[in-house]
């Protein structure tokens, strides 16, 4: 079996084949309901055709981009289209319509904005204050006019639409034909309304199958829905009646205030207000890789395309379907996600037993049918049918029908979807937003967690806690210990290097109160300089920003080149990592506030400043200027420093237990972080994740290492200081194709998409994570959090698990189902399980087993085993040996039942063939349900653990029994039983309990786990754990 599933069922998690998607596809087969079954599979079709339109749009928005010619110019001129305003737009106070408008940046227009006045003039026309932004109570006006930013989606389906799904079901669609005809011909035989039971049974069964799926369906829509609405769910920092505050993308109206950064997707069309070296890529919409530079010459903004370099504010003119985004999404049709390994592997286990199940309801109807006719044939009646002859051939054909309903598993691969719906739910409330499905699943078989250390492991609650200025270290407290040693014209320039050279604002929030917005880096220094007593806005005002060089994870540094007042000159600050800054100056600051040439001792005794900041966990950073004549260029070197600034950022409440949990659970945590390699290390160590024999390194050595030096290093790795994006990536693809380690890698910034990209799971910061890296993402970590992350794999493990679980108790159900009606068909010439019962059971390891054991939560015992390894069986030697002890006890029981039942169980009388079957029935049924119970953990003996924990199964466990009650006592008419006396309902029930019993001694069988667990060794040399008698 697990050689087909891997020649015909193996898909990657991210990014599989074209190939490998269609010869699933193609390999599978025996399926009853391929509307229902394929729901959540992508269309290769639709999504070649997708592909086939996004190109051919691409292309007109590339043409209307980048061919300016002046015979286009010339045609545009002759057929410029004349907009005049409508009623609604001159009552609401608007000098500009829509479709004007949006027109103006769409086909970037310089002219027609110029002749609305430029930016201010637009804004004047569409009543909007370029300072304070729009007031929040013209919000619905402005949608009214302007429209919503959403664009077209397909409506979402109701409840009808998944009960006429689940209603094209061929098997149900057969029987439900089967039953019209059993009622007609038994109420021409039996009469009214005796002949119409059978049939109607069947009917209202089918009906009962059909509601559960659909309501269990329209569930995982809705759940699906509402993550899907999450996903795109964008919060934009917007200015409104002169406050910054953050509003949801949805809530982006015509005259908003936008303020862009790197890494933020533009929101909606606009024209450029002010900035400083924004370029932006295009990709999304042109399809053309060059980045490209927003200024005043060139000031349009599109929606969906990505800020790569600098920031600005942006005029919202367009929004939703007036955008050529909002067209683009509209006209690709919705081709789903990609399928998850496990539901292609499920969908494989599913084949497989269909075609069992196929044939062993064939050779079931074939020996009912050969019984049938040689005992008319020994009665010399062969050739004289009856009704009630007809009736018994339609009985064996709908019972043939029903083993395939019960034998072909639909809910296998369905099964994973509601695991992985539930999960993603359970996950949204632990602040884990899953993006991609395959990602739940992929978590539980995580090796090594690559996390970034700054907000993930701290809590990025940063404050100046120690400065060095004037060769001097101050421990900050209060205004005064620093102040009192410097001079005036000290402060003044270390003010303005804070000041001037900072992507942060100082702005009045809606409280009033003043908030500084930045990233909490700069944050922390803006915070400190207004804690020295400086005025953000007055010495903004000093000076006017010539050029900028924003901060990127490449050159860790940020500089701004400034017009000194009165022309005298321009001076250039910089800061960044400590080490990178101080090789830039030659000079320090003098206590006078003059430069004085840097002497080597003095370098010396710097960079041991940095290194005790280092070591007690501060973040470092160096501020510097230099004078210059002519604005020509930012200057790389020959820089005086200014200060060395250490920034305490404690670690998070529960990152060492985190940490610890994850060391038990076989999963090796290293840093990867930009800072300086002693915090790191000192963050590290006190986080539990350096030990004594562990290597830290910095980034540029790791990059120089040659292939055969990174082979020995990587396994000792837990610390990688200093590290570029590309270190990052260079890491994870080490990881990953030498080590075969399944990685999950963190990461925040633009720069660090490639590696999220590359890595088995990318996990993206929801807080401090620009746009760019969330889109690379498969997962978004809500709140930054390290215990968050470990939450996901302790989620995704659950996920395999409770699929395990599922699978275990359906193929016990499905190979005792087949065996006792053929079995019994065979020797007696009827099937003990009628069509009625059999699709009840069928209901109940289908629809209710998914439910009751896909959405098991998981528990702390889960992180004491080692993971999934890449290349496991699916279905292990445990689960087999469980499934061959279930199925055999079952099977002995139920065939001791059908042919020696009546002794045994004392009956007598004309009813002791209907006592019996009902009997049958509910022990079977009762075997099931204490199956379900034994399917809770597939090694212990203690099944009962935390089952109050989960009510979902407890849910199924009380509905099972108690419609069982209902069926046997009140609806005999329709399922052909008849009501039990107490010490019969005693015997089922007991008989039931006993599989607890055997699945106990099963438990106690060791197995040789072989190649069920394939894990990769870290450095802790986890091993992975024992099963057998010892275990439980």
């Amino acid at each position: 079996m697990e050689k087909y599933l891997r020649e015909n069922f193996d898909v990657e998690a991210k990014r599989p084949s074209e190939e490998a998607l269609r010869r699933w596809r193609c390999a599978v087969s025996v399926v009853k309901n391929p509307r229902r079954r394929f729901r959540m599979v992508a269309d290769l079709a639709k999504r070649a055709e997708a592909e086939r339109k996004r190109k051919k749009l691409q292309e007109k928005i590339r043409v209307a981009l980048y061919v300016q010619k002046a015979a286009l110019h010339f045609i545009d001129a002759v057929n410029r289209v004349e907009y005049k305003l409508s009623n609604d737009v001159k009552e609401a106070g608007f000098c500009v319509g829509p479709d004007e408008l949006a027109s103006i940046v769409r086909s970037h227009d310089s002219k027609a904005l110029g002749s609305h006045g430029g930016v201010e003039g637009l804004a004047r026309h569409i009543s909007v204050s370029l300072n304070d932004g729009i007031v929040s109570t013209d919000v619905s006006t402005r949608q009214n006019i302007y429209g919503l930013n959403q664009h077209a989606e397909k409506p979402s389906r109701s409840f009808w639409m998944f009960v006429w799904e689940a209603l094209h079901d061929l098997t149900l669609i057969i029987l439900m034909m089967c039953a019209v005809i059993s009622i007609g011909v038994g109420i021409a035989t039996e009469g009214w309304p005796k002949g119409m039971y059978d049939g109607l049974g069947i009917i209202l069964c089918i009906f009962l199958v059909v509601i559960v799926t659909a309501v269990s369906d329209y569930k995982q829509s809705l759940q699906f829905k509402v993550l899907d609405k999450e996903k795109k769910n964008v919060l934009v920092q917007v200015t409104r009646e002169g406050c910054r505050q953050r509003v949801s993308i949805y809530d982006l109206v015509v005259g908003d205030i936008v303020h862009l950064s790197i890494g933020d997707v533009v929101p909606a069309d606009g024209v450029l207000i002010s900035g400083h070296s924004l370029s932006v890529d295009e990709s999304s919409l042109s399809g053309e890789s060059e980045p490209v530079d927003v200024n005043k010459k060139r000031p349009f903004l599109l929606s969906g395309t990505k800020v790569q370099d600098g920031y600005g504010k942006m005029l919202v003119t367009a929004v939703g379907m007036r955008t050529e985004w909002g067209r683009l999404m509209a006209t690709l049709s919705e081709t789903g996600e990609d399928e998850t390994p496990l539901q292609v592997k499920l969908n494989g286990v599913a084949t497989i037993i269909g075609k069992i199940g196929l044939a062993f309801a064939v050779m079931t109807f074939l020996v009912l049918m050969g019984r049938f006719l040689v005992v008319k044939a020994q009665h010399q009646e062969l050739t004289k049918w009856s009704t009630t002859d007809a009736l018994q051939v339609l009985n064996f054909f709908a019972i043939a029908v029903t083993i395939i309903v019960v034998a072909v598993p639909e809910g296998l691969p369905l099964a994973v979807t509601l695991s992985l719906a539930f999960a993603m739910k359970k996950l949204m409330r632990d602040k884990a937003l899953v993006r991609h499905l395959s990602a739940c699943e992929t978590m539980g078989s995580a090796t090594c967690i690559c996390t970034d250390k700054t907000g993930t492991l701290t809590t990025n609650h940063m404050v100046v806690n120690k400065i060095w200025i004037c060769e001097e270290t101050k421990l900050i407290t209060r205004k005064e210990d620093v102040l009192s040693s410097i001079s005036k014209e000290v402060q003044r320039i270390l003010l303005q290097s804070i000041f001037q050279n900072t992507a942060s604002e100082v702005a009045k929030g809606k409280d009033g109160k003043t908030n500084i917005l930045g990233t909490p880096t700069e944050t922390a220094i803006v915070e400190f300089g207004l804690h020295m007593g400086g005025d953000f806005n007055v010495h903004r005002k000093e000076s006017e920003i010539v050029k900028v060089e924003p901060f990127n994870s490449v050159k860790k540094k940020m500089s701004v080149l400034v017009s000194l007042p009165n022309k005298n000159g321009f001076r250039a600050f910089c800061k960044g990592a400590s080490e990178i800054i101080l090789k830039m100056c030659d000079k320090i600051i003098a206590k006078d506030g003059k430069p004085m040439k840097m002497s080597q001792e003095q370098r010396k005794k710097i960079t041991s400043v940095i290194d005790d900041f280092a070591c007690q966990a501060l973040r470092t950073l160096c501020l510097a200027f230099k004078d210059i004549e002519k604005p020509d260029c930012i200057p790389e070197d020959n820089y005086t420093l200014v200060a060395v600034v250490g920034i305490k950022d404690p670690v998070r409440p529960g990152v060492k237990e985190a940490v610890k949990t994850c060391l038990e659970a076989g999963i090796i945590v290293r840093i990867v972080t930009g800072d300086n390699i002693n915090t790191a290390k000192a963050i590290a160590r006190e986080c539990g994740i350096l030990t004594d024999d562990g290597i830290a390194i910095e980034g540029p050595d790791f990059r120089d290492k040659s292939p055969q030096e990174m082979e020995e290093i990587i396994p000792k790795l837990q610390v990688m200081a200093r590290s570029s994006p590309s270190d990052k990536h260079k890491l994870v693809t080490q990881l990953r194709n030498v080590f075969k380690e399944v990685v999950a890698v963190t990461g925040d910034g633009t720069n660090d998409a490639p590696a999220l990209a590359q890595a088995d799971i990318g996990l993206a910061m929801g807080i401090a994570g620009t746009e760019v890296a969330k889109e690379s993402a498969d997962v978004i970590i809500m709140d930054d959090n390290f215990t968050t992350i470990v939450n996901v794999g302790r989620w995704g493990r659950s996920v395999y698990i409770n699929i395990q679980k599922f699978v275990q108790f359906q193929l016990t159900v499905n190979v005792v189902a087949l065996m006792i009606n053929f079995i019994s068909a065979c020797v007696s010439g009827d099937a003990p399980l009628t069509t009625v019962q059999l699709l009840w059971v069928n209901l109940i390891m289908d629809t209710l087993g998914a439910l009751a054991l896909a959405t098991e939560p998981p528990n702390d015992a889960l992180m004491k085993r080692p993971p999934i390894g890449r290349n496991v069986y699916f279905i292990t030697k445990l689960m087999w040996r469980n499934i061959i002890g279930q199925s055999i006890f079952q099977i002995v029981v139920l065939v001791i039942l059908q042919f020696n039942g009546k002794r045994l169980l004392k009956l007598t009388g004309s009813d002791a063939t209907d006592i019996l079957n009902t009997f049958i029935f509910n022990t079977f049924v009762f075997c099931q349900v204490f199956n379900e119970i034994n399917s809770r953990d597939m090694v212990k003996i203690n099944v009962f653990e935390r089952v109050l924990d989960s009510w979902v199964f407890l849910g199924v466990m009380f509905s099972t029994v108690s419609f069982q009650i209902v069926m046997v006592e009140l609806l005999g008419a329709f399922a052909d039983t008849v009501p039990l006396s107490w010490d019969l309902w005693l015997a089922s029930v007991l008989i039931g309990a006993a599989s607890l019993v055997v699945a106990a001694v099963l438990k106690c069988i060791p197995v040789q786990t072989g190649q069920d667990h394939q894990v990769a060794k870290g450095h802790d040399g986890y091993e992975p754990l024992p099963s057998g008698p010892d275990m439980a």
